[in-house]
């Protein structure tokens, strides 16, 4: 996908945001290092580690661990974030409550402050997680600016064709780049409304931090991910992931909230309401974890094909030599 110097944020699936791309070439040093990869390859176990021995602090990117009370279901794995005796500080989990919908445009917000406090004190921080919309909105400096629905605009357009919407869009921007903005009338509309708010609001602040990262990913063979993805759900039913998730329904949670989260907290909330048998729940849950995962690196190596650069580890190698090896590519840091 061709980012455009400003993107309507509809071809990121974000109803309510508009999208700005800072565009500058960077040069070393790395003033940040991200740790990605798909479920159940290990990233926070890496990141930790790294985190000790640079005696540096994470900011997670992860789009459910921001959610209180929801830890075994989005593998949080906090017990992870303790290195022989050090307590590694983090960012960005246990921040909203169960039932809030938490988007991109928040991380973004609550991204910025972390990592500039974490930079004041002269430390490198590093960002972990799986979610691919969050790490890439950093990671491109893509700036998310919230842009609330004009029914008034609306309605004058709607009775409109998409050659007489193209033609109004093109008296905001004549360079029209991004033909996505145009390709349904429902898109046109919401980009002219985007630029109606810009119009009006020409002090919007669109600064964003210049970003240099080092990106790690790590990786296992696809039959091995299958395995440790497997034998990892079973370990979260064993220590007491559905007594989670009924806990979160007893606090007032409602179904509907957390079925909106998707995969273990979907799954696990129809079997609890009498939808689904545990034998059926664990299997499409199982089965879906598997179809996540794939989407995940279906997203990093698109990320690739986009211009970022992504040093992959194998999973199975030593802890040493891991840390060895992200040394090295930082330059010996």
């Amino acid at each position: 996908m061709k980012i455009s110097p400003k993107i309507n944020n509809l071809d990121l699936g974000i109803d309510n945001f508009a999208l700005t791309n800072k565009a500058k070439v960077i040069m070393k040093p790395y003033n940040l290092i991200t740790i990605l990869g798909p479920t159940a390859t290990g990233k926070t176990g890496v990141a930790t580690e790294l985190a000790y021995q640079m005696k540096s602090e994470i900011i997670s990117a992860d789009s459910r661990q921001v959610y209180r009370g929801m830890d075994l279901g989005t593998g949080k794995d906090i017990s992870e974030y303790t290195v022989n005796g050090h307590a590694i500080p983090y960012h960005l989990i246990d921040i909203v409550d169960a039932g809030y919908q938490y988007n991109v445009f928040e991380f973004q917000r609550d991204f910025i402050p972390a990592f500039e406090d974490i930079q004041s004190r002269n430390i490198v921080p590093i960002m972990c997680g799986g979610s691919g919309l969050y790490l890439e909105a950093i990671l491109k400096g893509y700036r998310l600016i919230q842009v609330p629905n004009n029914d008034e605009l609306r309605a004058q357009l709607v009775d409109k064709n998409l050659e007489e919407l193209t033609e109004i869009l093109k008296a905001y921007k004549s360079d029209l780049h991004n033909t996505t903005d145009v390709d349904t009338t429902k898109r046109a509309i919401r980009a002219i409304e985007i630029e109606e708010y810009y119009s009006k609001n020409p002090g919007i602040d669109t600064n964003f931090p210049e970003i240099n990262s080092l990106v790690v990913g790590i990786k296992f063979d696809r039959l091995s991910r299958r395995k440790r993805i497997t034998q990892r759900l079973k370990q979260r039913f064993d220590e007491g992931m559905l007594d989670e998730v009924q806990k979160l329904l007893d606090s007032g949670v409602t179904p509907e909230a957390l079925v909106y989260y998707g995969l273990e907290y979907k799954y696990l909330t129809l079997h609890l309401t009498g939808k689904l048998s545990y034998k059926e729940m664990f299997e499409q849950l199982n089965t879906a974890i598997h179809q996540f995962a794939k989407r995940q690196m279906t997203w990093f190596r698109r990320m690739e094909r986009n211009g970022t650069t992504i040093k992959w580890l194998d999973g199975y190698m030593p802890m040493e030599e891991k840390m060895e090896k992200i040394k090295e590519w930082m330059g010996n840091y």
